[in-house]
């Protein structure tokens, strides 16, 4: 069962011999799950920080930067609307034309969709336009991110040993802060270099060439791994196959709701420690984006060493457990975040640093907590869905809802809505565990 020291074998779990699974391991397919998830987020911050820095700029500049940034937010929203529409879509191809075919379509696509945004003109030269070509391509990124979904998260926490599933589940959630950190330091080496102007007409372009060349190396990264005999096997195997959108929701509803808002703590801080402090100093500080851009890096760091660490604390304790206790703990930090943020560079810099490390050991758990309840012939449709419901509802309107919530009511209020987020959570996991007692006490349970 093991193929080699380093990595847990999936040799042995299919029916054809050892032979055949060789090169088949655990840790090939985190690898897989690294770069695919670094390759999402990295389009994902590169989108968000231009949507602060560029956009109410370049595509609004007829209103006050506050209001163009409101309306870049608005459209930044679109993209989490038109991933559930997407994964319905891309199922379908799923099933019909396989995973591979409906990989390189999603990702042609989001890649597309991604680089197009590089040659946007602004208002200047189409006029209202520029806004309406900026929201369909927007839609088309989400639209894609529907059909990125391949299944190796789950792949890996169904092979990952008893003991260690909370480490094999912290392994897709260093996506985020890697992606992270390399599109702030993009920015943030184009601000520096550059002047104010040559840097919104050109500058700003070239992180989204860089986003698309990501694409299409995490295509081919992701292709070797799903499209080959041996994984083909292990997905069937595992009953890791699409099945339809409805038929999946009338079967999980219930736990595709609660898996939906149980992270909601982890996503809702997301946003608080990425896209709108960013928005929150261009806007009401006298600091340039640039040295903030830095701080975010750094912070990020810290964050990517908290989801590891979130992986034995889990194990130890429990991955549910870890997320009620995180979101208990984003719940006293959202008492004095606002404060923090408020309190100049030594305050920003406290508060990044303090909202990374909660956010990766909350993050680091916020996807396995509740998948584990999906059903065998379900758990692949479900598991994405779960995901763009929970970034829907958790983080698609955050930067929205946070800036206007500051804007008109103060940074305090931002605490309040972060302090909304962990009760979701608390309530949703409530919810599970109690739902979780009765179908083990019923006395048609199978398992």
């Amino acid at each position: 069962m093991i193929a080699n020291t380093a990595a847990p074998s999936l040799a042995g779990q299919t029916s054809r011999g050892s032979d055949a699974h060789d090169s088949v391991s655990s840790g090939e397919i985190a690898i897989g799950v690294i770069i695919g998830r670094t390759s999402e987020f990295f389009d994902f911050f590169v989108y968000a920080i231009a949507s602060v820095v560029v956009f109410p700029k370049l595509v609004f500049p007829y209103v006050d930067a506050l209001t163009g940034t409101l309306y870049s937010f608005a459209i930044f929203a679109l993209a989490f609307i038109a991933r559930p529409v997407g994964t319905t879509i891309f199922m379908m191809v799923d099933r019909v034309y396989g995973r591979g075919v409906k990989l390189t379509i999603a990702l042609f696509m989001l890649g597309t969709s991604t680089v197009a945004v590089a040659f946007l003109p602004g208002y200047e030269s189409i006029g209202a336009a520029s806004a309406v070509l900026l929201s369909v391509l927007r839609i088309g990124q989400g639209f894609a991110l529907g059909g990125t979904w391949d299944g190796l998260p789950s792949l890996l926490a169904l092979n990952a040993p008893a003991r260690r599933r909370g480490w094999y589940a912290m392994i897709p959630q260093l996506g985020a802060p890697l992606g992270l950190m390399v599109a702030s330091a993009l920015f943030a080496f184009f601000i520096t270099t550059l002047s104010a102007a040559d840097f919104l007409d050109w500058g700003w372009r070239y992180p989204f060439f860089v986003a698309f060349a990501i694409n299409v190396v995490a295509l081919f990264a992701r292709l070797r791994i799903v499209v080959t005999p041996e994984y083909s096997e292990l997905f069937g195997s595992r009953d890791l196959e699409p099945e339809p959108v409805a038929r999946t929701l009338q079967a999980e509803g219930r736990n595709v709701v609660i898996g939906t808002f149980a992270p909601l703590a982890s996503f809702a801080l997301f946003h608080m420690v990425t896209v709108f402090p960013l928005s929150w100093v261009f806007l009401f500080t006298q600091e340039g984006p640039d040295r903030f851009l830095i701080i975010e890096m750094v912070a990020a760091a810290f964050g990517v060493a908290a989801i590891i660490a979130s992986g034995p604390i889990a194990d130890r304790v429990g991955r549910r457990t870890l997320l009620g206790a995180s979101a208990v703990a984003i719940a006293a930090f959202s008492g004095f975040a606002p404060q923090l943020l408020n309190g100049g560079g030594f305050g920003e810099t406290l508060f990044m640093l303090l909202g990374f490390v909660l956010l990766g050991v909350s993050f680091g758990q916020s996807s396995g907590s509740v998948a584990s309840n999906f059903s065998r012939a379900n758990r692949y449709t479900a598991s994405a869905l779960t995901s763009d419901f929970a970034w829907l509802f958790g983080a698609g309107f955050a930067p929205l809802v946070a800036l206007v919530l500051a804007s008109r009511f103060g940074l305090l209020s931002v605490g309040g809505y972060l302090l909304s987020g962990a009760a979701c959570t608390l309530l949703a996991l409530g919810i599970s565990r109690r739902l979780d007692r009765a179908d083990q006490a019923g006395p048609l349970d199978a398992h």
